[in-house]
């Protein structure tokens, strides 16, 4: 139930859908002034929720930044989460990645310069829908076409949100008898806050390696300052996921 009313939720929270209410109600409210305030509250509201250089700063306050490969010391495993395939594209004979695939390709970075001896990818299905295959055999699938031995490679996956995760790899890695100490957690970087918290309210204390960043460098230009961006709203839509998340996973005892 909490994982269906979370992804619900998730969907009603989001800016568009707020900013379409509220002009769809401009339009069937009959009193007047009502009706103005509306109209202009989504107006408004379209324009700071599209606008890039706001929701670039908020992004970059928000996203766990990352450390470069030359200061970071050896891990005995990497445990990356899932969240960047594409479900139920034809043919079925590959993997088809969305936003985030440097999950993946950060990951084998990471082992091929020996700073990760193992990975743990950790991910079922985070679909109302479900779907056929989890996103943890995806990645491993991408993983070993990209050199990384099959036997280096640790699956979990049938948890389908990150609360789950962290409370199943903990019983792995008690398993394993690998401390949480030496483990380097890999997700994208606007969703590390969300990820730690929930592990570490599991007692797994890990080091965090960010990717898949969405916040870049402030700039003034005009066309960023001022032409809405569909891209903005977007990065709103992250951010709140991550907020609403967060409100959720406390109420619901996960962090």
């Amino acid at each position: 139930m909490f994982f269906f009313l979370s992804k619900t939720l998730n969907y009603l929270t989001m800016p568009l859908t707020i900013i379409f209410l509220m002009f769809v109600a401009s339009v069937w409210v009959r009193h007047s002034k009502w009706k103005k305030r509306l109209f202009w509250t989504a107006l408004i509201s379209l324009f700071i929720f599209s606008n890039e250089f706001l929701s670039n700063e908020v992004m970059n306050v928000w996203e766990v930044k990352t450390t470069s490969y030359a200061s970071m010391r050896p891990h005995e495993m990497g445990i990356v989460l899932t969240g960047s395939t594409i479900p139920f594209l034809k043919p079925n004979d590959r993997v088809y990645f969305a936003r985030g695939a440097d999950r993946v390709t950060h990951t084998v970075q990471l082992y091929k310069l020996g700073l990760i001896k193992k990975i743990l990818i950790s991910g079922g299905s985070g679909r109302l829908g479900g779907e056929g295959e989890p996103e943890a055999d995806k990645f491993k699938a991408a993983m070993v076409m990209m050199g990384v031995p099959d036997s280096s490679i640790v699956l979990e996956n049938e948890t389908r949100n990150t609360a789950e995760s962290a409370i199943q790899v903990k019983k792995m890695l008690d398993t394993l008898n690998i401390k949480p100490e030496d483990c380097l957690l890999i997700t994208s970087a606007f969703h590390m806050r969300r990820s730690l918290a929930c592990y570490r309210h599991q007692g797994v204390m890990l080091e965090s390696f960010s990717t898949d960043f969405y916040a870049h460098p402030r700039s003034f230009h005009l066309d960023i300052l001022l032409v809405p961006k569909a891209e903005a709203m977007s990065n709103w839509n992250k951010i709140i996921k991550e907020w609403v998340g967060f409100v959720a996973y406390k109420l619901a005892g996960y962090v």
